[in-house]
């Protein structure tokens, strides 16, 4: 018998594609390392982790989500109005290759406009008056002009303190029991106003390091206990702290950071956070005149780079609702405010009762401010207790 023998098979490669491959896969094990030395390289708060993809997420708007799951799921479109329901893919397209929003004419030109910035903001809720002309802005001139020692009109300070004592309110029918629910705080402590300044006319120079927005905040304060509510201040000097520390004016935020997170350790009874700010534009804009009397309008500013966006903008609206019931003209609105130019978070993402107020302008006097405070915390206090009320276990039933 004879034995089987399988016939033997030889497979040719050629030379040159064993050297291809054999170089490919060299390059491509440099480049994972590389890509690994590189990530592994970075500063810890650049490095990709769950809470830098949630800041990342936090940038895209939650119907781009449905729409994702839309393409895998039809009815989750069903969410969406029905004007909407249909994607402009062509819109899109030219959106992603021109960088320019054919629903917003400012994305025309102004990546090219120096200082632009500035004004890239979204008016969600427009006050009287309110446009993208006039929406509040902030004036970063150098630390060392903030700095700057200015003497100040005492008697223009004690005058407003003394108008605003004349007006007594009588005992508040319920409190927070001593306890302190409300922090107060100002992350551009030395924002001042012109006309508590001697001799001082120039916008860019209205910065003191005791008459400054730390009184609004002192005044609010006052008023909102006046109504059973107990808030506390904080005066920290963030401007001396940042010169201190050798930061520029753009970590002010990441400065006054720090007093919230010590304060919510120390206090855990609070639940609001209202950053007190001055805005940068003139009287024409930050002034209303109610019965006769004169008022510093004020501004709620809202972070669109945090995870509580959506509570921040809830308490905003409300807030400003409230006063253009009781105060009509007072707000001049809600105002997002994210991406190059600006904090983006605003220390918003510490809570969902966190807000930043604009009062006034440069040209506000305190006498108009003291009015506008006390207006602020008559309208906080009603939205405060209704909450509370909302909020409050109902009574058990008696068996």
């Amino acid at each position: 018998m004879k034995r089987w023998r399988s016939p033997n098979v030889v497979i040719a490669v050629p030379g040159a594609s064993l050297k291809k491959l054999f170089m490919l896969i060299i390059l491509g094990c440099m480049m994972m390392f590389m890509l690994v030395g590189a990530l592994t390289s970075l500063r810890p708060e650049y490095r990709p982790s769950s809470s830098s993809l949630n800041d990342m997420a936090a940038h895209f708007p939650e119907e781009m989500f449905i729409r994702l799951f839309g393409l895998e799921n039809r009815y989750f479109l069903q969410m969406l109005p029905k004007e909407r329901q249909q994607t402009n893919y062509s819109s899109l397209l030219f959106r992603l290759a021109t960088s320019i929003n054919p629903d917003d004419p400012r994305s025309l030109l102004g990546s090219e406009l120096p200082g632009f910035a500035l004004y890239d903001s979204k008016i969600l809720i427009a006050g009287e008056g309110t446009d993208y002309t006039n929406i509040p802005y902030e004036s970063a001139p150098p630390l060392e002009v903030m700095l700057a020692e200015r003497q100040a009109s005492v008697e223009e300070l004690e005058q407003a303190e003394q108008t605003q004592d004349e007006k007594a309110l009588p005992p508040p029918k319920q409190t927070t029991q001593g306890r302190k629910v409300v922090y107060i705080y100002h992350t551009h402590t030395r924002e001042s106003y012109l006309p508590a300044l001697k001799g001082v006319t120039d916008p860019n120079l209205a910065f003191h390091r005791s008459v400054n927005v730390t009184k609004v905040g002192e005044k609010l304060m006052e008023e909102l206990e006046k109504r059973g509510i107990g808030a506390q201040v904080n005066k920290t000097d963030i401007e001396a702290e940042l010169l201190k520390k050798g930061m520029t004016y753009a970590q002010a935020y990441n400065m006054s950071r720090q007093t919230v997170v010590a304060a919510m350790k120390q206090n855990r009874d609070l639940q609001y956070f209202i950053d007190i700010h001055r805005d940068a534009h003139r009287r024409k804009y930050t002034t209303t005149t109610i019965n006769g009397v004169d008022y510093a309008r004020v501004a709620f500013i809202v972070g669109g780079e945090n995870a509580e966006y959506e509570k921040n903008l809830q308490l905003a609206t409300e807030l400003h609702h409230l006063l253009q019931k009781k105060y009509p003209g007072l707000s001049r609105g809600v105002i997002k405010k994210q991406g190059a130019g600006t904090d983006g978070k605003f220390n918003q993402d510490l809570s969902g009762n966190a807000i930043l107020v604009e009062f006034g302008g440069v040209d506000n006097t305190f006498a108009e401010l003291f009015r506008s405070a006390a207006a602020f915390a008559d309208v906080f206090s009603e939205y405060y207790w209704q909450a509370e009320k909302v909020e409050a276990p109902a009574p058990a039933e008696k068996k």
